[in-house]
């Protein structure tokens, strides 16, 4: 047996030789990067700058952004430095650090939006009491648990990996997973196997209670509400509902993928579906918020044309 602490590195295998057109891919992920966090970090600026921001709704909105900003720097410097190379290898330190960066990102990501959807909840069913149940000091315990919470749940799934006894370092990704690093394993895997179904149905079951909660509750009211009801629940949900819709299709192929036999699927359609899960949600959030909400909307127009009548 050789212990996964013998490997200095792991092979990424998922890339494929492009010649020259490695520097083209090179420059368009580094371009969505770039786009990535220029977006996010506007929309982070201007709900902390603008006091008429500082709401529970918005302040969840900058917790959401902030994962994304978290969520692109577990993947994006690692892999234009693998788009480059000609070796597609990373370190064992780094490629574990790239697994709890990116698997807490989408525990964070569906926390956040269960979070929402409560809060959406309270503001459309609830709107005389919305002040006095979700106050700033609420806000702030609720996002400090979700980030905790995630933090600590993974890592004890981390620990579980890195004590593995691994027969190899061959990851078929673009990026490093816990699940294929567990499939390396030549010692018993059982304990993985079983707090990994526990941690998945901590993941989805945790956040997905709330949703449904939600929105079961909202829906009643918008059947017997007014006309000025529904249009509140559609104009603030319409958002919510499409980023959560875009996450979870997102995440169920990127379990699917990673668990059956994906060879038939063409090599340059199963590396883009696999990080449709990273990169879509961190581009999709911030134009989705940013064009719907229209207090948001109207304070970025504004820093705009500011920024246009200075030139």
């Amino acid at each position: 047996m050789v212990n996964s602490t013998h490997f200095s590195h792991f092979i990424l295998g998922a890339f494929i030789d492009t010649g020259l057109l490695k520097y083209l891919c090179f420059m368009i992920t580094a371009i969505l990067y770039i786009m990535i966090a220029l977006a996010n970090s506007l929309l982070i600026g201007v709900i902390c700058m603008k006091r008429s921001l500082h709401e529970p709704m918005y302040i969840f909105l900058c917790s959401l952004f902030v994962n994304e900003l978290y969520g692109s720097a577990g993947l994006f410097p690692s892999l234009l430095v693998q788009i480059v190379s000609d070796t597609h290898t990373i370190s064992v330190p780094l490629c574990f650090l790239q697994i709890f960066c990116l698997y807490t990102y989408g525990s964070i990501e569906f926390c956040n939006l269960a979070l929402m959807s409560y809060d959406r909840y309270l503001a459309i069913c609830c709107p005389l009491q919305y002040n006095t149940r979700m106050t700033s000091n609420k806000v702030a315990l609720f996002i400090a648990v979700v980030w905790l919470y995630c933090f600590i749940k993974f890592l004890i799934t981390l620990s579980l990996s890195i004590r593995l006894q691994l027969c190899g370092n061959m990851i078929n990704s673009v990026y490093c997973s816990n699940y294929l690093i567990v499939k390396l394993a030549c010692s018993d895997t059982r304990v993985n196997n079983i707090y990994g179904i526990f941690g998945i149905f901590l993941t989805i079951l945790v956040p997905l209670i709330p949703i449904l909660f939600s929105y079961i509750k909202i829906l009643k009211i918008c059947l017997v509400g007014s006309k000025e009801t529904r249009q509140k629940a559609v104009s603030t949900c319409t958002p919510h509902l499409a980023s959560l819709l875009n996450f979870s299709f997102a995440c169920c192929f990127e379990i699917v993928q990673s668990r059956f036999d994906m060879t038939s699927v063409p090599s340059v359609l199963r590396i883009i579906l696999s990080l449709y899960f990273l990169i879509c949600q961190a581009i999709f959030n911030p134009i989705m918020y940013g064009l719907r909400m229209s207090k948001i909307r109207q304070i970025c127009k504004g820093l705009v044309f500011s920024q246009i009548i200075c030139l």
